[in-house]
């Protein structure tokens, strides 16, 4: 059984996918960039001002299912231009997280309009 997770404070689906699924203790987000949630316009022009807004963005489905960075275990990340920004987007990253951090998967994409890409897998604790 899953149940969608959906939140004005987060970036809006530009397609046919959810923000979110609940499917037992465990949360999927779908892959998030840095869209203004009000105005669905991509915030920023530079990998720290965009990882930043697409943090904002996942963190604000995760507290749709009173989860926070804490309960993150497994991100996958898409980078535009990943050799050029990959140190400046992985501070911003690292800055959400204690350690352990959640497993990753970095990669460089070709992305429309945007410099990064992220999706989340979180687990709810008892």
């Amino acid at each position: 059984m899953k149940k969608e997770l959906r939140t004005t404070e987060g970036a809006a689906p530009v397609g046919a996918y959810s923000q979110g699924l609940v499917v037992g203790d465990f949360v999927y987000t779908s892959g998030m960039g840095p869209l203004d949630p009000e105005t669905g316009e991509i915030v920023g022009d530079d990998i720290e001002t965009q990882t930043h807004q697409t943090m904002k963005n996942l963190g604000a489905v995760l507290a749709a299912h009173g989860l926070g960075f804490d309960d993150v275990i497994k991100s996958t990340v898409h980078l535009q231009h990943l050799q050029r920004d990959f140190p400046a987007y992985n501070e911003v990253y690292k800055s959400y997280f204690t350690q352990p951090y959640p497993v990753r998967t970095t990669v460089g994409s070709e992305l429309m309009n945007i410099l990064v890409e992220i999706d989340f897998v979180a687990h709810k604790s008892a």
